[in-house]
């Protein structure tokens, strides 16, 4: 690890002196490492590792990028690290807490969608019938006959806001009623 360290920071140094060789030596080099510590990181984290890759990118142009900012004098390992782990961070932020499962893993363990409860025609017939006559001709005209609410205002010399609090209350009471069934 000392030695890996050592190896870094005199590369470092050579491309801050302008050695691109160094530089590109430098980069190969701290890549992998790069790469297991993201894998890593987005494992702990209960993150799929296949967007590691991305990290690793954000983490070497931030060192080209801030280059400059490195210290000669100090070591690059500590400096590097700092940063892989403020790209994991912020790669972790950005993604929120999401949680992923293959759904595969439990087809044979869920449930069926259950079927909707259904009332049958005659059901809400009779339901119908038991509604107030303005109630029942209003939801009649509207949802059997498929009239708008103007043309059954005007059907039924009602304001529109009347016709609308008639087919709420008759759709409420009628909901309420088959539920009781």
């Amino acid at each position: 690890m000392r030695e890996r360290d050592d190896e870094w920071t005199g590369l470092m140094r050579s491309a801050i002196a302008g050695d691109s060789a160094a530089y590109h030596r430098l980069l190969k080099a701290v890549t992998p490492v790069l790469r297991a510590a993201a894998r890593r990181g987005l494992a702990r984290a209960g993150q799929p590792v296949d967007q590691s890759e991305d990290i690793v990118q954000d983490i070497l142009l931030a060192v080209h990028l801030k280059r400059h900012t490195w210290d000669v004098s100090a070591p690059f390992a500590p400096w590097l690290f700092a940063i892989a782990r403020n790209k994991l961070i912020d790669a972790l932020r950005r993604r929120g807490r999401r949680i992923f499962v293959d759904i595969d893993d439990f087809a044979e363990t869920l449930p069926g969608e259950a079927p909707a409860e259904t009332a049958s025609a005659s059901e809400v017939a009779a339901q119908l019938q038991t509604l107030p006559a303005r109630q029942r001709e209003v939801l009649q005209s509207i949802a059997v006959d498929s009239a708008s609410i103007k043309d059954t205002a005007a059907k039924f010399s009602m304001s529109e806001g009347a016709v609308r609090v008639a087919l709420h209350r008759g759709l409420t009471s009628l909901t309420a009623k088959l539920r009781e069934q």
